[in-house]
Protein backbone atom coordinates (compact mmCIF):
# COMPACT_ATOMS: atom_id res chain seq x y z
CA UNK A 1 0.00 0.00 0.00
CA UNK A 2 1.35 3.17 -1.41
CA UNK A 3 1.06 5.94 1.39
CA UNK A 4 0.91 10.12 0.30
CA UNK A 5 0.94 13.16 2.61
CA UNK A 6 -0.09 16.87 1.87
CA UNK A 7 1.32 19.80 3.59
CA UNK A 8 -0.98 22.62 4.11
CA UNK A 9 1.23 25.35 5.60
CA UNK A 10 -1.44 28.22 5.86
CA UNK A 11 -1.33 31.51 8.20
CA UNK A 12 -2.22 30.30 11.09
CA UNK A 13 -0.32 26.56 11.15
CA UNK A 14 0.95 23.76 9.72
CA UNK A 15 -1.12 20.49 8.91
CA UNK A 16 0.27 17.08 7.57
CA UNK A 17 -2.42 14.50 6.33
CA UNK A 18 -1.13 11.06 5.21
CA UNK A 19 -3.24 8.92 3.13
CA UNK A 20 -3.97 6.06 0.98
CA UNK A 21 -2.47 6.44 -2.33
CA UNK A 22 -5.11 4.56 -4.01
CA UNK A 23 -8.31 5.26 -2.57
CA UNK A 24 -7.60 8.77 -0.34
CA UNK A 25 -8.36 7.15 2.80
CA UNK A 26 -7.04 9.18 5.98
CA UNK A 27 -3.77 7.15 7.60
CA UNK A 28 -2.65 9.74 10.07
CA UNK A 29 -2.60 13.74 10.59
CA UNK A 30 -0.95 16.33 12.33
CA UNK A 31 -0.34 20.03 12.89
CA UNK A 32 1.82 22.77 14.27
CA UNK A 33 1.34 26.25 14.71
CA UNK A 34 2.57 29.60 13.13
CA UNK A 35 3.12 32.57 14.68
CA UNK A 36 0.51 35.31 14.43
CA UNK A 37 1.22 38.29 12.16
CA UNK A 38 1.44 39.39 8.56
CA UNK A 39 4.88 39.01 8.33
CA UNK A 40 7.02 35.85 9.15
CA UNK A 41 10.54 34.66 9.36
CA UNK A 42 9.93 31.24 6.96
CA UNK A 43 12.22 29.40 9.12
CA UNK A 44 8.88 29.09 11.16
CA UNK A 45 7.18 27.42 8.65
CA UNK A 46 10.09 24.79 8.57
CA UNK A 47 10.10 24.50 11.89
CA UNK A 48 6.11 23.87 12.30
CA UNK A 49 6.35 21.34 9.44
CA UNK A 50 9.23 19.79 11.45
CA UNK A 51 7.09 20.03 14.34
CA UNK A 52 3.59 18.59 12.73
CA UNK A 53 6.03 15.62 10.70
CA UNK A 54 7.58 14.38 14.13
CA UNK A 55 7.09 11.11 15.89
CA UNK A 56 6.83 9.50 12.57
CA UNK A 57 4.17 10.84 10.58
CA UNK A 58 5.92 10.79 7.35
CA UNK A 59 7.32 7.23 8.08
CA UNK A 60 6.53 4.86 4.95
CA UNK A 61 5.26 7.68 2.74
CA UNK A 62 6.36 7.59 -0.90
CA UNK A 63 5.16 11.22 -1.95
CA UNK A 64 4.63 14.54 -0.60
CA UNK A 65 3.17 17.49 -1.81
CA UNK A 66 2.78 21.09 -0.25
CA UNK A 67 0.28 23.63 -0.73
CA UNK A 68 0.33 26.77 1.35
CA UNK A 69 -0.78 30.54 1.50
CA UNK A 70 -0.67 32.28 -1.46
CA UNK A 71 0.97 35.56 -2.76
CA UNK A 72 3.65 35.86 -0.13
CA UNK A 73 6.63 36.98 -0.65
CA UNK A 74 10.04 35.11 0.27
CA UNK A 75 13.03 37.75 -0.93
CA UNK A 76 16.15 35.37 -1.16
CA UNK A 77 20.13 36.59 -2.01
CA UNK A 78 22.60 34.78 -3.89
CA UNK A 79 23.07 31.89 -1.06
CA UNK A 80 19.39 31.69 -0.38
CA UNK A 81 19.52 33.30 2.76
CA UNK A 82 16.34 35.12 3.13
CA UNK A 83 16.46 39.02 3.17
CA UNK A 84 13.80 39.92 5.47
CA UNK A 85 10.68 38.30 7.00
CA UNK A 86 8.18 37.16 4.19
CA UNK A 87 5.15 39.16 3.89
CA UNK A 88 2.25 37.38 3.60
CA UNK A 89 -0.99 37.85 1.66
CA UNK A 90 -2.93 39.74 4.61
CA UNK A 91 -0.16 42.24 4.85
CA UNK A 92 -1.29 45.59 3.48
CA UNK A 93 1.39 47.84 3.81
CA UNK A 94 1.85 47.62 -0.22
CA UNK A 95 -1.70 49.07 -0.94
CA UNK A 96 0.30 52.36 -1.88
CA UNK A 97 2.05 50.46 -4.20
CA UNK A 98 -0.04 48.31 -5.72
CA UNK A 99 -2.67 51.78 -6.42
CA UNK A 100 0.21 53.21 -8.12
CA UNK A 101 1.00 49.70 -10.05
CA UNK A 102 -2.33 49.86 -11.43
CA UNK A 103 -2.18 54.12 -12.32
CA UNK A 104 0.93 53.07 -14.00
CA UNK A 105 -0.77 50.97 -16.72
CA UNK A 106 -4.39 51.03 -16.19
CA UNK A 107 -7.00 48.11 -14.56
CA UNK A 108 -7.81 46.42 -18.30
CA UNK A 109 -4.27 46.12 -19.03
CA UNK A 110 -3.18 44.47 -16.13
CA UNK A 111 -6.29 42.16 -16.51
CA UNK A 112 -5.00 41.02 -20.07
CA UNK A 113 -1.89 40.77 -19.15
CA UNK A 114 -1.91 38.51 -15.64
CA UNK A 115 -5.76 37.93 -15.17
CA UNK A 116 -5.82 39.75 -12.24
CA UNK A 117 -5.51 43.92 -11.44
CA UNK A 118 -3.13 44.01 -8.69
CA UNK A 119 -4.22 44.41 -4.94
CA UNK A 120 -2.27 44.95 -1.92
CA UNK A 121 -2.07 41.12 -1.26
CA UNK A 122 -0.10 40.21 -4.62
CA UNK A 123 3.30 39.94 -4.57
CA UNK A 124 4.11 42.50 -7.27
CA UNK A 125 2.55 45.01 -5.31
CA UNK A 126 4.82 43.93 -2.25
CA UNK A 127 8.21 44.00 -4.54
CA UNK A 128 7.50 47.88 -5.67
CA UNK A 129 6.99 48.41 -1.38
CA UNK A 130 10.42 46.65 -0.66
CA UNK A 131 11.87 48.51 -3.25
CA UNK A 132 10.57 51.48 -2.27
CA UNK A 133 10.75 51.19 1.54
CA UNK A 134 13.68 48.81 2.35
CA UNK A 135 16.27 49.35 -0.26
CA UNK A 136 19.06 48.09 1.39
CA UNK A 137 17.25 44.55 1.62
CA UNK A 138 15.92 45.09 -1.99
CA UNK A 139 19.85 45.09 -3.24
CA UNK A 140 20.59 42.17 -1.64
CA UNK A 141 17.54 40.23 -3.13
CA UNK A 142 18.32 38.40 -6.05
CA UNK A 143 15.49 35.51 -5.99
CA UNK A 144 11.60 35.69 -5.48
CA UNK A 145 10.12 32.36 -4.14
CA UNK A 146 5.95 31.89 -2.94
CA UNK A 147 5.78 30.24 0.70
CA UNK A 148 5.21 26.80 -0.84
CA UNK A 149 7.82 27.44 -3.37
CA UNK A 150 10.62 28.05 -0.50
CA UNK A 151 8.95 24.78 1.78
CA UNK A 152 8.93 22.84 -1.67
CA UNK A 153 12.86 23.89 -2.24
CA UNK A 154 13.32 23.43 1.80
CA UNK A 155 12.50 19.40 1.54
CA UNK A 156 14.35 18.93 -1.31
CA UNK A 157 18.04 20.18 0.27
CA UNK A 158 17.98 22.91 -1.88
CA UNK A 159 19.43 19.75 -4.63
CA UNK A 160 17.69 21.13 -7.44
CA UNK A 161 16.56 24.73 -8.72
CA UNK A 162 13.64 26.23 -6.88
CA UNK A 163 10.19 25.17 -8.73
CA UNK A 164 6.39 26.51 -8.29
CA UNK A 165 3.44 25.45 -10.26
CA UNK A 166 1.22 27.48 -12.66
CA UNK A 167 -1.39 28.05 -10.19
CA UNK A 168 0.52 29.64 -7.27
CA UNK A 169 2.31 31.50 -9.90
CA UNK A 170 -0.22 32.66 -11.43
CA UNK A 171 -1.43 35.02 -7.83
CA UNK A 172 2.03 36.77 -8.27
CA UNK A 173 1.11 39.57 -11.08
CA UNK A 174 3.29 38.87 -12.76
CA UNK A 175 2.78 35.35 -14.62
CA UNK A 176 0.09 35.01 -17.85
CA UNK A 177 -1.64 32.36 -16.59
CA UNK A 178 -3.74 31.59 -20.16
CA UNK A 179 0.49 31.62 -21.83
CA UNK A 180 1.74 29.82 -18.89
CA UNK A 181 4.77 32.03 -18.84
CA UNK A 182 6.24 35.22 -16.41
CA UNK A 183 5.51 38.87 -17.06
CA UNK A 184 9.87 39.20 -16.39
CA UNK A 185 8.78 42.97 -17.61
CA UNK A 186 6.16 43.75 -15.33
CA UNK A 187 8.89 42.44 -12.13
CA UNK A 188 10.97 44.46 -13.79
CA UNK A 189 8.48 47.52 -13.67
CA UNK A 190 7.55 46.80 -9.85
CA UNK A 191 10.98 45.55 -8.23
CA UNK A 192 13.03 48.16 -10.60
CA UNK A 193 15.08 45.35 -11.90
CA UNK A 194 15.29 41.26 -12.27
CA UNK A 195 14.92 38.76 -10.34
CA UNK A 196 15.18 35.26 -10.49
CA UNK A 197 12.18 33.17 -10.17
CA UNK A 198 11.27 29.80 -9.81
CA UNK A 199 10.41 27.27 -12.80
CA UNK A 200 6.99 25.93 -13.48
CA UNK A 201 6.45 22.66 -13.13
CA UNK A 202 4.00 20.86 -15.07
CA UNK A 203 0.39 19.86 -12.68
CA UNK A 204 1.67 15.85 -12.25
CA UNK A 205 5.34 16.26 -12.34
CA UNK A 206 7.30 14.17 -9.80
CA UNK A 207 10.73 16.20 -8.18
CA UNK A 208 13.94 15.50 -6.70
CA UNK A 209 13.44 13.15 -3.19
CA UNK A 210 13.00 14.47 0.41
CA UNK A 211 16.60 14.72 1.53
CA UNK A 212 16.84 16.52 4.92
CA UNK A 213 17.95 16.06 8.41
CA UNK A 214 14.65 15.51 10.80
CA UNK A 215 12.81 13.75 7.76
CA UNK A 216 12.86 9.78 6.38
CA UNK A 217 13.66 10.01 3.20
CA UNK A 218 10.61 10.58 0.85
CA UNK A 219 10.93 9.52 -2.87
CA UNK A 220 8.81 11.85 -4.65
CA UNK A 221 7.87 15.53 -4.07
CA UNK A 222 5.41 17.08 -6.24
CA UNK A 223 5.16 20.40 -7.82
CA UNK A 224 3.14 21.73 -4.82
CA UNK A 225 0.59 24.79 -5.41
CA UNK A 226 -1.15 27.60 -3.69
CA UNK A 227 -4.19 27.11 -1.08
CA UNK A 228 -6.94 27.66 -3.09
CA UNK A 229 -5.76 25.31 -5.86
CA UNK A 230 -5.28 22.77 -3.32
CA UNK A 231 -8.70 22.72 -1.88
CA UNK A 232 -10.47 22.77 -5.06
CA UNK A 233 -8.55 19.30 -5.75
CA UNK A 234 -8.95 17.91 -2.53
CA UNK A 235 -12.72 18.41 -3.10
CA UNK A 236 -12.46 17.16 -6.96
CA UNK A 237 -14.50 20.72 -7.53
CA UNK A 238 -16.08 20.51 -11.43
CA UNK A 239 -17.78 22.95 -13.05
CA UNK A 240 -21.03 24.56 -12.05
CA UNK A 241 -19.46 24.35 -8.12
CA UNK A 242 -18.60 27.35 -6.36
CA UNK A 243 -16.26 26.57 -3.67
CA UNK A 244 -16.78 28.87 -0.57
CA UNK A 245 -13.89 28.80 1.64
CA UNK A 246 -14.24 30.53 5.00
CA UNK A 247 -11.21 30.37 6.82
CA UNK A 248 -8.78 33.47 8.00
CA UNK A 249 -9.52 34.99 4.29
CA UNK A 250 -12.60 34.22 2.96
CA UNK A 251 -12.63 32.92 -0.55
CA UNK A 252 -15.12 32.11 -3.99
CA UNK A 253 -13.56 30.06 -6.57
CA UNK A 254 -14.34 27.58 -9.36
CA UNK A 255 -12.57 25.26 -11.58
CA UNK A 256 -13.07 26.83 -14.96
CA UNK A 257 -11.67 25.81 -18.91
CA UNK A 258 -10.91 28.63 -19.85
CA UNK A 259 -9.19 31.99 -18.75
CA UNK A 260 -10.72 34.77 -16.91
CA UNK A 261 -9.63 38.99 -17.41
CA UNK A 262 -11.71 41.09 -14.83
CA UNK A 263 -10.60 44.54 -15.45
CA UNK A 264 -12.61 45.70 -12.86
CA UNK A 265 -10.34 43.77 -10.18
CA UNK A 266 -13.03 41.96 -8.28
CA UNK A 267 -11.96 38.33 -10.25
CA UNK A 268 -8.43 37.25 -9.99
CA UNK A 269 -7.83 34.93 -12.99
CA UNK A 270 -5.92 32.43 -11.45
CA UNK A 271 -5.00 29.01 -13.15
CA UNK A 272 -5.59 25.82 -10.72
CA UNK A 273 -3.53 22.42 -9.74
CA UNK A 274 -4.70 20.38 -13.14
CA UNK A 275 -4.10 22.82 -16.12
CA UNK A 276 -7.12 24.30 -16.01
CA UNK A 277 -7.68 27.71 -14.61
CA UNK A 278 -9.36 28.53 -11.10
CA UNK A 279 -11.46 32.33 -11.25
CA UNK A 280 -11.60 33.17 -7.47
CA UNK A 281 -12.82 36.30 -5.71
CA UNK A 282 -11.01 36.83 -1.95
CA UNK A 283 -11.64 38.43 1.37
CA UNK A 284 -9.82 39.46 4.14
CA UNK A 285 -13.00 39.37 6.41
CA UNK A 286 -14.16 35.48 7.36
CA UNK A 287 -13.80 32.72 10.13
CA UNK A 288 -12.16 35.79 12.55
CA UNK A 289 -15.29 37.92 11.95
CA UNK A 290 -17.40 35.68 13.91
CA UNK A 291 -14.33 35.10 16.23
CA UNK A 292 -14.25 38.90 17.09
CA UNK A 293 -18.41 38.63 17.61
CA UNK A 294 -18.24 35.65 20.16
CA UNK A 295 -15.33 37.97 22.38
CA UNK A 296 -17.09 40.80 22.03
CA UNK A 297 -20.23 39.33 23.31
CA UNK A 298 -18.28 37.55 26.01
CA UNK A 299 -19.62 33.96 24.87
CA UNK A 300 -17.85 30.59 22.85
CA UNK A 301 -18.73 29.77 19.18
CA UNK A 302 -21.45 27.50 20.25
CA UNK A 303 -22.99 29.69 22.55
CA UNK A 304 -22.41 32.59 19.47
CA UNK A 305 -24.31 30.15 17.43
CA UNK A 306 -27.20 29.88 19.62
CA UNK A 307 -27.45 33.59 19.68
CA UNK A 308 -27.60 34.58 16.18
CA UNK A 309 -30.46 31.47 15.71
CA UNK A 310 -32.45 33.41 18.14
CA UNK A 311 -32.90 36.42 15.95
CA UNK A 312 -34.52 36.55 13.04
CA UNK A 313 -33.25 37.07 9.04
CA UNK A 314 -32.19 40.80 8.91
CA UNK A 315 -30.97 40.74 12.75
CA UNK A 316 -33.72 42.81 13.31
CA UNK A 317 -32.19 45.50 11.33
CA UNK A 318 -29.01 45.37 12.21
CA UNK A 319 -25.64 45.21 9.19
CA UNK A 320 -22.60 44.73 9.58
CA UNK A 321 -19.99 45.63 7.61
CA UNK A 322 -16.91 42.65 8.65
CA UNK A 323 -14.23 44.93 7.20
CA UNK A 324 -12.45 44.19 10.57
CA UNK A 325 -9.09 44.04 9.19
CA UNK A 326 -9.27 46.54 6.46
CA UNK A 327 -10.80 44.65 3.10
CA UNK A 328 -9.35 43.27 -0.24
CA UNK A 329 -13.04 42.81 -2.30
CA UNK A 330 -14.24 45.43 -2.34
CA UNK A 331 -10.87 46.84 -2.11
CA UNK A 332 -10.98 48.89 0.79
CA UNK A 333 -7.31 48.13 2.18
CA UNK A 334 -7.77 51.43 5.01
CA UNK A 335 -11.43 50.41 5.54
CA UNK A 336 -12.50 49.26 9.25
CA UNK A 337 -15.69 47.39 10.15
CA UNK A 338 -19.25 49.05 10.37
CA UNK A 339 -22.39 48.28 12.12
CA UNK A 340 -25.31 50.21 10.84
CA UNK A 341 -29.04 50.36 11.79
CA UNK A 342 -28.84 50.17 15.30
CA UNK A 343 -31.61 51.36 17.95
CA UNK A 344 -32.89 50.43 21.20
CA UNK A 345 -34.95 47.46 19.91
CA UNK A 346 -32.27 45.55 18.35
CA UNK A 347 -29.30 46.28 20.18
CA UNK A 348 -29.25 42.89 21.90
CA UNK A 349 -27.14 39.91 21.83
CA UNK A 350 -28.99 37.68 19.60
CA UNK A 351 -29.38 40.68 16.95
CA UNK A 352 -25.75 41.66 17.25
CA UNK A 353 -24.61 38.07 16.72
CA UNK A 354 -26.72 36.98 13.36
CA UNK A 355 -25.69 40.58 12.17
CA UNK A 356 -22.02 39.01 12.71
CA UNK A 357 -23.19 36.15 10.72
CA UNK A 358 -25.30 37.69 7.43
CA UNK A 359 -22.23 40.59 7.09
CA UNK A 360 -19.48 37.99 6.53
CA UNK A 361 -21.70 35.49 4.49
CA UNK A 362 -23.23 39.11 2.08
CA UNK A 363 -19.31 39.76 1.45
CA UNK A 364 -19.16 36.22 0.28
CA UNK A 365 -22.02 36.25 -1.82
CA UNK A 366 -20.96 39.25 -3.41
CA UNK A 367 -17.78 37.17 -4.28
CA UNK A 368 -20.21 34.44 -5.80
CA UNK A 369 -22.18 37.22 -7.74
CA UNK A 370 -18.83 38.40 -8.90
CA UNK A 371 -18.05 35.06 -10.22
CA UNK A 372 -21.03 35.17 -12.24
CA UNK A 373 -20.90 38.14 -13.82
CA UNK A 374 -17.88 36.69 -15.40
CA UNK A 375 -19.74 33.70 -16.98
CA UNK A 376 -18.63 31.08 -14.52
CA UNK A 377 -22.13 28.49 -13.56
CA UNK A 378 -22.94 28.88 -10.64
CA UNK A 379 -25.46 25.63 -9.41
CA UNK A 380 -24.57 24.99 -5.60
CA UNK A 381 -22.13 26.30 -3.06
CA UNK A 382 -19.50 24.07 -1.21
CA UNK A 383 -18.86 25.83 1.79
CA UNK A 384 -15.55 24.94 3.85
CA UNK A 385 -13.10 26.21 6.25
CA UNK A 386 -13.73 26.60 9.70
CA UNK A 387 -16.35 28.99 10.07
CA UNK A 388 -18.41 25.86 7.87
CA UNK A 389 -18.69 23.81 11.38
CA UNK A 390 -20.89 26.84 12.20
CA UNK A 391 -24.35 25.93 13.35
CA UNK A 392 -25.36 29.28 12.60
CA UNK A 393 -23.69 29.62 9.12
CA UNK A 394 -25.04 26.99 7.99
CA UNK A 395 -28.49 27.52 8.72
CA UNK A 396 -27.71 31.35 7.27
CA UNK A 397 -25.80 30.43 4.07
CA UNK A 398 -28.64 29.12 2.03
CA UNK A 399 -30.41 31.85 2.85
CA UNK A 400 -27.93 34.74 1.86
CA UNK A 401 -26.75 32.71 -0.94
CA UNK A 402 -30.06 31.51 -2.52
CA UNK A 403 -28.65 28.55 -3.70
CA UNK A 404 -28.00 25.36 -2.47
CA UNK A 405 -25.45 24.93 0.24
CA UNK A 406 -23.41 21.57 0.73
CA UNK A 407 -21.06 21.05 3.59
CA UNK A 408 -18.56 18.69 2.51
CA UNK A 409 -16.82 16.22 5.80
CA UNK A 410 -15.10 18.20 7.35
CA UNK A 411 -11.33 18.15 6.64
CA UNK A 412 -8.36 19.79 6.11
CA UNK A 413 -8.98 20.03 2.04
CA UNK A 414 -5.71 22.19 1.46
CA UNK A 415 -3.70 19.76 2.78
CA UNK A 416 -5.77 16.80 1.16
CA UNK A 417 -5.32 18.26 -2.45
CA UNK A 418 -1.59 18.39 -1.54
CA UNK A 419 -1.68 14.83 -1.19
CA UNK A 420 -3.33 14.24 -4.11
CA UNK A 421 -1.04 15.82 -6.17
CA UNK A 422 1.58 13.96 -4.42
CA UNK A 423 -0.45 10.63 -5.43
CA UNK A 424 -0.91 12.00 -9.09
CA UNK A 425 3.08 12.65 -9.77
CA UNK A 426 3.54 8.85 -8.09
CA UNK A 427 1.22 7.34 -10.42
CA UNK A 428 1.41 9.60 -13.21
CA UNK A 429 -1.08 9.73 -15.76
CA UNK A 430 -3.42 12.72 -17.26
CA UNK A 431 -5.37 13.47 -14.69
CA UNK A 432 -5.28 13.02 -10.67
CA UNK A 433 -6.30 10.00 -9.03
CA UNK A 434 -9.88 9.71 -8.27
CA UNK A 435 -10.17 9.17 -4.74
CA UNK A 436 -13.56 7.80 -3.10
CA UNK A 437 -16.18 10.99 -2.62
CA UNK A 438 -16.72 12.32 0.98
CA UNK A 439 -20.15 12.73 2.05
CA UNK A 440 -21.63 16.26 2.36
CA UNK A 441 -24.58 17.99 4.37
CA UNK A 442 -27.07 19.95 2.07
CA UNK A 443 -28.57 22.86 3.30
CA UNK A 444 -31.68 24.65 1.65
CA UNK A 445 -33.52 27.77 2.84
CA UNK A 446 -35.79 30.00 1.82
CA UNK A 447 -34.07 32.47 0.53
CA UNK A 448 -33.85 36.08 2.19
CA UNK A 449 -33.18 38.84 -0.55
CA UNK A 450 -33.92 41.89 1.92
CA UNK A 451 -30.54 40.46 3.87
CA UNK A 452 -28.69 41.53 1.22
CA UNK A 453 -30.41 44.20 0.06
CA UNK A 454 -29.48 46.01 3.59
CA UNK A 455 -25.94 44.96 3.05
CA UNK A 456 -25.36 46.52 -0.42
CA UNK A 457 -26.76 49.98 0.37
CA UNK A 458 -24.85 50.10 3.52
CA UNK A 459 -21.64 49.21 1.82
CA UNK A 460 -22.30 51.51 -1.26
CA UNK A 461 -22.55 54.28 1.31
CA UNK A 462 -19.44 53.10 3.07
CA UNK A 463 -17.77 53.54 -0.72
CA UNK A 464 -19.33 56.66 -1.16
CA UNK A 465 -17.74 58.12 2.00
CA UNK A 466 -14.64 56.65 0.86
CA UNK A 467 -14.73 58.06 -2.64
CA UNK A 468 -15.30 61.47 -1.36
CA UNK A 469 -12.65 61.69 1.35
CA UNK A 470 -10.22 60.83 -1.37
Amino acid sequence: MSLVAGVDSSTQGTKIVVRRADTGALVRSAAAPHPDGTEVDPEEWWRALLTAAGGGLLDGVDAIGVAAQQHGMVALDGDGAVVRPALLWNDTRSAGAARDLVAELGAAAWARATGSVPVASFTVTKLRWLAEHEPEAARRAERVLLPHDWLTWRLTGGAAEPATDRGDASGTGYFDPAAGTYRTDLLRRAFGRDLATPRVAGPAEAGPAVRVPGLPPIGTVSAGTGDNMAAALGLDARPGDVVVSLGTSGTAFAVAGAPSADPSGLVAGFADATGRFLPLVCTLNAARVLDAGARMLGTDPAGFDALALAAPPGARGLVLLPYLDGERTPDLPEATGRLDGITRANLEPPAIARAFVEGMLCGLADAVDALTAQGVPAERVLLIGGAARSRAVRAVAPQVFGRPVLVPEAGEYVADGAARQAAWALAGGAAPPAWTARPAEESTADPAPHVRERYARARAALTAATDRAE
